[in-house]
């Protein structure tokens, strides 16, 4: 066979072979990448958990028998595992029990539904209010511009952690509060990301052929524009799940964010960190749960971030 009816069988096979599609690339390139498999089987386990934990979990997480039984003292004995020599009398605590005679492993498995859905909703919320002020922003320019970006000045010029606390405070304790004051404070991290995405696109020669035939701006912006920027705000929300979860833990750490007898992570801290020394695994089981997911979420950002980063991913 001549070099040139190679190169034409070449190209025929290349022409019948079946395109991928953007998201079976993105996956593979996801995939390939150690530290995000790494973040997804830590973020897997975690979400298996929350999602099993009435069938994983001993006891009632908000029970108090402890109490009854007066197991109290006892927590800080440490846990109880039969199967490790614990007395067959004293009941089965395998993390042993907090002050409030409660079992310290359910709530730790129960505390990874809180925590992952209050991560997730609040960077959710976070990324869909500063999408549509950054897009605003970008495409429209001039004194609506100004007048947005100055507004996320304002929130950017307090640190983030302080400014929830005073929300959190005139709001009112409580988780919920304590979600929308973590939300409230990403959006300008999460609107100037999206606003530099729409400011170097919406230049571009797609974007320019598309206006000048016809399309109004509504539609370049919504399904021109935003489509092609929305891949740094999906690495930066990964990443900002993991800060929402520190930090709505430090607010319930500090007692306004989760109220007893809600097992979080946080708050489980706060309850028991007079007994660090004394009974310290009461501190260390749900610090551990704690970091392994703020890891997670780091992980996997990471990883996608080089995924989608055509310079790194080839």
């Amino acid at each position: 066979m001549s070099t040139t009816q190679q190169v034409v069988t070449q190209a025929e096979e290349e022409l019948s072979a079946k395109p991928v599609s953007l998201w079976t690339d993105t996956r593979r390139n996801i995939l390939r990448q150690r530290v995000a498999q790494v973040g997804l089987l830590l973020l897997g386990t975690l979400l298996t958990i929350a999602i099993a934990a009435p069938l994983i979990a001993t006891h009632d997480p908000n029970d108090t028998a402890g109490i009854d039984e007066g197991l109290v003292t006892a927590s800080k004995l440490g846990p109880c595992i039969h199967l490790l020599g614990c007395p067959a009398d004293r009941p089965e605590h395998i993390f042993g029990i907090d002050r409030n005679g409660r079992d310290t492993y359910s709530r730790v498995v129960y505390g990874a539904r809180v925590s992952l859905l209050v991560g997730i909703a609040t960077v959710s919320f976070a990324i869909v209010v500063g999408t549509l002020l950054g897009s605003i922003a970008g495409y429209a320019g001039g004194w609506l511009d100004n007048l947005i970006m100055r507004l996320m000045d304002v929130l950017l010029a307090f640190p983030s952690l302080i400014l929830a606390i005073a929300m959190v405070t005139v709001l009112g304790p409580g988780l919920l509060n304590a979600t929308f004051a973590i939300g409230i404070v990403a959006i300008p991290v999460y609107a100037r990301v999206m606003r530099a995405s729409v400011l170097s696109i919406k230049e571009r020669d797609f974007v320019v052929a598309t206006r000048a035939l016809g399309e109004s701006s509504r539609g370049i912006l919504l399904r021109r524009i935003l489509p092609n920027a929305l891949t740094p705000l999906i690495v930066v929300g990964t990443l900002g799940i993991a800060g929402a979860i520190l930090d709505v833990a430090a607010l319930s750490f500090l007692g306004l964010g989760a109220q007893p007898p809600l097992a979080e992570w946080g708050s489980m801290i706060g309850l028991d960190r007079n007994q660090l020394f004394s009974a310290p695994h009461l501190i260390i089981v749900p610090g551990i749960a704690l970091s392994l997911s703020v890891l997670g979420f780091n992980l996997l950002g990471d990883g996608l971030r080089d995924a989608l980063d055509p310079r790194l991913n080839r």
